[in-house]
Parts: structure tokens; sequence; C-alpha cells
């Protein structure tokens, strides 16, 4: 997957929706506790969201038990209201919405384009294939009758190409780049892609402003929201704020969690990360004064396209 550097034969193209009024989100997954990272991609959505005077809504994606941390959530939502970063409507949680991907999946099957698998990830990182995020599936079982609780959609030879308002526009070939993903865990948990996608259009998201790690999920969420005849939403993918190693903040990194005993010069450091210019006064504002400043001035085309950005912390 690459952006646009050299001609290219025509591809299809990923058609966006009419306009609508903007609804925004920010889909945190409580496996610890708010970090600077996570703050970036927060902002960035909410400024976004605010600036055109639209919602924005707050995704709990707890999919995965054993990586839930007891209390993060909750935590996180403090967090955000600490440093002022308020939502509308109630907190959805992936967790309780598994019927809504039940059907999709059965939708999908009733589309033939799902099958079972039973291939081990050893068998799989035997593939000699390699693609955007490492051994690309070869496609063992599809079209055999082979018992396997995980479940794969089939993708499709063709060239996927989307415009991102801050990468720019990105292609990728699924069937060399992804092949065919899982949308069921062998465990019975659904795929992040898979309920990422239908919670964007069942929310009616209109644009998703999160982080690049994500950039490489966004064709198979598009080519699942083709396949269910879901709306695509536009994507803005922000950089990524890493240690001075330059390894993404994260839980795996153990970056620290951010404060909000005093939100303000952390929320003007997360301003200027996103490129934005900060006024001397800003910094003797309270909360609301600093997101009434930023939201009236916010550019998404200030944003650095570059990925992945460094900070000290």
């Amino acid at each position: 997957m690459s952006a646009e550097s050299a001609p290219h034969p025509p591809a299809p193209r990923v058609t966006m929706p009419a306009a609508a009024p903007y609804r925004g989100r920010f889909a945190p997954s409580p496996t610890g506790p708010l970090h600077f990272g996570s703050l970036i991609a927060a902002a960035g959505s909410f400024l976004q969201a605010r600036s055109r005077g639209g919602e924005w809504l707050v995704r709990i994606e707890d999919l995965d038990p054993p990586r839930t941390v007891a209390g993060a959530a909750d935590g996180i939502l403090r967090t955000l209201e600490a440093f002022g970063l308020t939502w509308d409507g109630a907190v959805s949680h992936q967790s309780r919405r598994q019927e809504i991907y039940r059907d999709a999946l059965s939708q999908l099957d009733a589309l033939g384009v799902l099958y079972g698998c039973s291939c081990t990830r050893s068998e799989i990182a035997d593939s000699s294939a390699h693609g955007i995020d490492g051994p690309v599936y070869p496609g063992t079982c599809r079209g055999r009758q082979r018992a396997g609780r995980t479940l794969r959609v089939l993708v499709e030879d063709r060239e996927l190409v989307f415009q991102d308002l801050v990468q720019g526009e990105i292609r990728c070939a699924l069937a060399h780049e992804v092949g065919d993903f899982v949308v069921r865990r062998a465990d019975g948990l659904h795929a992040y892609q898979l309920a990422a996608a239908v919670d964007d259009a069942d929310q009616g998201i209109t644009e998703v402003v999160r982080g690049a790690d994500l950039l490489y999920s966004t064709p198979r969420q598009i080519h699942l929201q083709q396949l269910l005849g879901l709306p695509t939403p536009g994507y803005a993918h922000l950089p990524l704020a890493v240690d001075t190693g330059g390894r993404k903040l994260g839980k795996q990194t153990q970056a620290p969690s951010v404060s909000g005993h005093d939100p303000v010069p952390t929320l003007i450091e997360a301003l200027r990360f996103l490129g934005q210019p900060v006024p001397p006064a800003l910094r003797d504002t309270d909360v609301a004064g600093f997101w009434h400043w930023a939201i009236s001035h916010w550019q998404i085309e200030r944003v650095a396209h570059h990925t992945p950005a460094v900070t000290g912390r």
C-alpha cells in the first residue's frame, strides 16, 4: 500500500457519500489509561468535528476481553472530560453490539464471500507472500470444505483507491497486499475490521479521523462496506506519536498516562504536534478558552502527512 508516487493504470475509486451533517468519533480500546498518542487522536477528531459544527461520538472498542483492563474504559472517559473533550449522546460499547456483527456475518455468508479456515498461525507464517502487515494469507482453505471456526472474507484481485485527507491518495491491491482476511476469530470473537466497518455505518459516521497505525486497516473496512452495501466515510489518518526510540506510544512501550490535573499545557503540546500555530496567550487560558480558540483556528491541512512523528515522551 502506498501513496501516489508514479503513474498507475486506472483503478476503481471509492465514491464518498453525498454531503451530510458531520459526525465523527473517537474509538479507544480499554487496554489501559489514555496516553499522549491517544490524546492526539482524540483531539484531532474532536477538532475536525467541532470546527465543522458536527457531532463527536465516543465508542469503546472492547471486543477483546483478554486485552481489556478492568476500569480502563471509565478512566478514559474521566480523562476525556478533564481535558474538555465532551461527546454527544451515549457512549457505545462494542461488547454490547454482538447481534449487529452476527447479522453482518449472515449477510456476507448469503453473498457467498465467507468461508471457514482451519489454518494455524505457523502455517500462515510460512506463506511466501508478504503484504502491508505481515504474511499474506495464501488462500489455503478457499474453496475447500475444511472445518474451521475462523471465518475469512474473500477479496478480489483489484486495486482499491481512496483519498485520505492527511496522507493523500492511497492504493492497495487487496489480494496481493492483504489476502482473504479474518472477520471472526477462532475463539468466536468478531474481528476489529468487521466491527469498525459496521459500527461506523450504523452510527452514521461521515468522517473517520484516527491514527496512521490504522491506515492499513482502511482498505479492509472499505471492502466490507462495499460488500455489505454500507456508505464509506471520509478518512484522515493523523501522524503517530512515538518515543525517543521511534516506537509508537502505547501499552507495549509503557507510555505514561496523561494527567487531567493541569490539562492546558498538554493540550497545547498536542495542538503543536498536529501542526497548528499556538499563540503565547493560549498558555494563560483555561480549558474552555483553549478549545474555543483551537476549534475556530483548526486547519487539518496543516497536519503533517508523515508518520511517525517523534516526540520526546
